[in-house]
């Protein structure tokens, strides 16, 4: 039942005369509570928090104080009391509230400092369930979103970023701060309390492997404020979870401008396509240009690799985006900064490539520490008009696929290199995605068209564009291997790919018309298999 508004105007400005603080991140603790005790504010306190103030010769009051009620079952209890929460959500200017605080001896609190048990933190770490269980915190969001409703009276901070701020503003209005400065901190605390429950409702559904929870929540924090979105009149803003896997989210960037929203999307996109190749077997690079490859390929060198897929399509890499799946070493950073790029993303790289890349100061550098674990499960979430498709990450491989071999004709050894290497890249393609690759490097791709044959048609199209740029006879589609990320539903797709030069197709299989097909790559004599798994990518 809503409770029904007594609409009393809240204050403008409230003087600050007692602050209880409970902190779990004790970064600037004890200067923000040093300056607040030297403007006269009372400092109440509780367990480690209370005890780091008071060693720092700063005078406290523990709690236990006010409600009269020691800490308990390991510190679970200490807050939960009226003392605490009627001193948080009392209503100052209401006769009742101020008598029931009066009657019970409750002690209004002007000022909540909280930040809560680093559950993401150690969910992160690997911990026991028990052990992320125990850093479920209770008393922090309850007297968080106490004081956050009460922001008429109360002001709350949950962030050591904003100690300076409050600071100032305490300074600014002799020892008061501002109903608009209280109703921004307030905004803040909520969205604390809901990216914290929304990260363990998320862990909860993951370790029970509740695949569809009745509710799905998702919190972040704020990384950085775009200039804008993936256009000028659009606003954007970056926001990062508690999820540890190696990306543009976790990377250190080493030097250039700010990242955009294109080029965090795009900057994802690559690094996620390049950790599909193990970079014990080969160096692996991929170009990215609007969230799609341009070339990929892989070589003895990161040199070679990347010069192989800068072959595939030299004209859309131009201010693209460059993934590698090792060490970026001198060779290759010479290499790629010959022409512009926006981002280059690299598990790490040397002292020799990071001077070569210092010279173009608009070129990002990013270093991620390790590569994105291609099998490993996930969540993709994508926004629809009134709701949130949430699905799991597309984390097959082709490795680990049952490949079948359904023409009469089987792959050569080269050939189902290559078949796995373009179903590889054929993963990360928008589509309907078509991919030629010979000699383990695309030579052709064809992506996010509405019919799988101009898909076919587009890629091999840009191999003859790509050939006669380098002064080739012939495009390099001439004796390739084709990848297609769904089945042909017809042998029209398959014929254009034959066309194009094709000698051997790996795709999912499960059509109705199969046989068709496969009696079409029969007929000219092309080797097919079957995975068995499609990659739709929209």
């Amino acid at each position: 039942m809503a409770v029904a508004s007594k609409n009393i105007p809240a204050p403008d400005l409230v003087a600050i005369r007692r602050a209880l603080i409970s902190v779990s991140d004790k970064t600037g603790l004890l200067e923000f509570a040093r300056a607040l005790s030297g403007v006269g504010v009372e400092l109440v306190s509780t367990g480690g928090t209370a005890r780091a103030i008071a060693e720092a010769g700063i005078a406290v009051r523990d709690v236990s104080e006010l409600t009269g009620f020691p800490e308990i079952m390991d510190g679970r209890v200490k807050t939960l009391h009226p003392s605490v929460h009627g001193a948080l959500l009392g209503i100052r200017d209401d006769a009742e509230h101020a008598e029931a605080m009066h009657a019970h001896g409750i002690e209004p609190i002007d000022l909540l400092v909280v930040n809560l048990y680093p559950f993401e933190e150690v969910r992160q770490s690997g911990a026991d369930y028990s052990s992320i269980v125990e850093n479920i915190d209770i008393g922090g969001p309850a007297m968080v979103r106490a004081s956050a409703k009460n922001h008429a009276y109360v002001a709350t901070i949950v962030d050591p970023a904003d100690y300076a701020a409050v600071l100032n503003a305490l300074e600014m209005n002799s020892g008061s701060l501002s109903l608009e400065l209280r109703k921004k901190l307030a905004a803040k605390a909520f969205s604390r309390t809901a990216a914290y429950d929304a990260a363990i409702s998320g862990w909860f559904a993951e370790a029970l492997e509740i695949e569809a929870p009745t509710w799905r929540a998702f919190g972040g924090k704020l990384e950085s404020v775009m200039r804008y979105g993936e256009n000028p009149h659009q606003t954007a803003g970056f926001y990062v979870t508690s999820d540890q896997r190696p990306g543009v989210a976790t990377a250190t960037q080493l030097q250039g401008k700010q990242l955009s929203y294109n080029n965090i999307n795009d900057t994802d996109a690559a690094f996620e396509l390049v950790g599909e190749f193990d970079p014990a077997r080969a160096a692996a690079v991929a170009i990215i240009k609007h969230a799609n490859p341009c070339g990929v390929a892989e070589g003895d060198t990161l040199k070679a690799a990347y010069e192989k897929a800068l072959a595939c399509d030299p004209v859309s890499a131009f201010g693209g985006i460059v993934a590698v799946n090792r060490l970026l070493d001198a060779e290759a950073a010479e290499e790629i900064v010959k022409i512009f790029t926006e981002v280059i993303i690299a598990p790490e790289a040397s002292e020799e490539a990071q001077a070569i890349i210092a010279a173009k100061k608009n070129l990002r550098l990013l270093v991620t520490g390790g590569l994105p674990d291609s099998r490993a499960p996930g969540l993709a979430v994508k926004s629809v008009a009134g709701g949130l498709l949430v699905q799991g990450r597309d984390n097959a491989v082709v490795d680990g696929l049952d490949l079948k071999v359904v023409t009469k004709r089987a792959p050569s050894a080269q050939e189902m290199a290559d078949l796995k290497f373009a179903f590889r890249v054929a993963k990360h393609v928008k589509s309907n995605a078509i991919v030629y690759a010979k000699d383990l490097a695309t030579v052709g791709i064809g992506a996010g068209q509405m019919s799988r044959v101009d898909s076919s048609r587009i890629a091999a199209r840009k191999a003859l564009d790509a050939a006669e740029a380098a002064g080739l006879a012939e495009p390099l589609t001439r004796g390739s291997v084709v990848a297609s990320d769904a089945f042909f539903p017809f042998a029209d797709g398959l014929m254009s790919a034959i066309e194009a030069g094709a000698t051997a197709v790996i795709q999912p299989g499960g059509s109705m018309r199969d046989d068709e097909v496969i009696a079409a790559a029969d007929e000219h004599g092309i080797a097919m298999v079957f995975t068995g798994t499609r990659h739709f990518r929209h």
